[in-house]
């Protein structure tokens, strides 16, 4: 996976005996523990391990397939991941498999150490057989289809030597598989960063996500012509991956399918070729495919993720670390994320030594600290009034003194000493600095410069003034993102004072 260009948000877990119950019902790997069982001394197998033809039809039966139209090629998809993950082992005759030809006995099948983890039931044992059955279920995705392979073996796909030629099959497995990883590196982020978690996301909009370059604010034709290939590459991919548990998909509503085709031979529009940049109605989107992580599918995406080299954090990750470690990485958490990780680490704490430990790590005037403050006064929130003699201690620093005040006022604390003017607009600006360091939605930072600069007469004039590595910086925004242009432009004047007075000179 491209582990080197993923900058993703923290992932929630199911605990791991959960996500086990769950791995040992997908349809894919029940199937193959089925004939992991069912194997014996007499389960026949040819060179390439590939079941015998009648021991194939005793298989399909055993699985209750044998009367469905693709139940032979279903089994013997089972039956390759029974051989992949263990569940089932081969013993091959040396001397047969020099002279049998695919397809004729050459050995026998027998159930695995793989099935012994399996009965035992530890969920991590579980886990493990259950990605490599995804990693299986992957690889196969990524190879070409069968319809294509028949051409080939036709005659169309092969070079002189009668040998598999890939080329004329316009396939490229390294570069399937790679498209395959990005995909799901963009679900397994849309995931992350949904509030509620294992939302479905429109198969057009994950096309985009791989095709839309981010600064392009109206696709091309050429763009979206694109986008409609890359759907219906996916969806190939997602209707294969679906038994694995990885994903829940609905797919491309086959009536579109076959509307974009007859629009591609005549000179109508296609199907596909339309912008879903505004509303639509639910049903009419669900026509073109939802695809969702599932809880398996979540953890299975961190482990590949985790394997390439990415940094894929889940929520619970910082309950043993210290309180730097955690506020330094809630400052790029979602909200919700941000809560349960603080929730989490909070835990088994006495609150007073918790306090202290975060507003120790808050101190600084490097670039990252109003970050750390803003998520230390986040997490401070969350503990009562048995934290209150940490606040009372740093009610004289100079950093953490407003932040402090907030907190003890807010919870009615008595003898709560009034701020002066110097610590109010010092708060002030350290918050703004935060908010514009976390990057938030530049309407919503909007909002609060407007209402700061309404609530408070003279503000530019106090703030050029406070003593704060950040004061021109958060001027200079302020002067960007005020909607009054006169207000604007003192803010641009504020701000070059502030840097006059820090001797930058910028």
């Amino acid at each position: 996976m491209a582990a080197d260009r993923l900058a993703l948000p923290p992932v929630r877990l199911l605990p791991e005996d959960e996500l086990a119950r769950l791995a040992l019902a997908v349809p894919l790997l029940e199937r193959a523990v089925r004939l992991a069982r069912w194997a014996g001394p007499g389960t026949r197998v040819d060179v390439m391990g590939e079941l015998t033809e009648d021991d194939r039809l005793r298989a399909a039966a055993e699985l209750g397939l044998a009367d469905d139209q693709d139940g032979l090629a279903e089994t013997s998809q089972a039956w390759g991941i029974a051989i992949d993950t263990g569940l089932v082992e081969l013993e091959i005759d040396e001397a047969a498999g020099q002279t049998t030809e695919s397809g004729e006995p050459a050995g026998s099948a027998l159930p695995g150490e793989a099935l012994a983890q399996l009965t035992a039931g530890e969920p991590q044992d579980v886990l493990e057989v259950w990605l490599a059955t995804a990693e299986t279920a992957l690889g196969e995705a990524a190879s070409p289809d069968l319809e294509g392979l028949r051409a080939a073996i036709g005659g169309d796909g092969q070079d002189d030597d009668g040998v598999l030629d890939l080329d004329a099959l316009d396939w490229d497995p390294e570069e399937e598989a790679e498209f395959l990883d990005a995909a799901l590196a963009n679900l397994y982020a849309y995931t992350a960063m949904e509030e509620a978690g294992y939302e479905a996301v429109p198969l057009p909009v994950l096309a985009a996500s791989l095709v839309v370059p981010d600064d392009m604010a109206e696709p091309t034709d050429d763009v979206l012509e694109e986008v409609t290939e890359v759907m219906m590459r996916l969806d190939d991919h997602f209707r294969l991956l679906a038994p694995t548990g990885l994903i829940e998909y609905q797919p491309v509503d086959d009536a579109l399918i076959e509307e974009d085709e007859e629009g591609a031979a005549g000179d109508g529009d296609a199907a596909f070729d339309r912008d879903f940049s505004g509303e639509l109605d639910p049903e009419e989107v669900s026509r073109y495919g939802l695809v969702r992580l599932t809880p398996l599918g979540v953890f299975g995406v961190r482990a590949r993720l985790l394997d390439a080299g990415a940094h894929a954090p889940a929520v619970g990750d910082l309950a043993d670390r210290p309180g730097s470690v955690l506020l330094e990485a809630m400052t790029d958490y979602p909200d919700q994320a941000a809560r349960t990780e603080a929730e989490l680490w909070l835990d088994g704490r006495k609150p007073v030594e918790a306090a202290r430990e975060l507003l120790a790590a808050s101190t600084g005037d490097d670039l990252g600290a109003p970050g750390r403050r803003l998520m230390c006064q986040q997490t401070l929130s969350l503990l009562g009034a048995d934290a209150e003699p940490a606040l009372r201690e740093v009610l004289d620093d100079r950093r953490l003194g407003g932040l402090a005040r907030v907190w003890l006022t807010e919870r009615g604390a008595p003898d709560v000493p009034a701020p002066d003017e110097a610590m109010v607009f010092w708060l002030t600006v350290d918050t703004l600095a935060a908010q514009l360091d976390a990057e938030h939605a530049p309407e919503l930072l909007a909002e609060l410069v407007t209402g700061l600069v309404a609530q408070h007469d003279g503000f530019f004039d106090a703030v050029w003034r406070v003593d704060h590595p950040a004061t021109s910086d958060v001027l200079e925004a302020m002067g960007r993102l005020h909607p009054d242009k006169s207000v604007a432009k003192t803010a641009r004047k504020a701000a070059f004072k502030a840097r006059s007075k820090a001797g930058t000179g910028r």
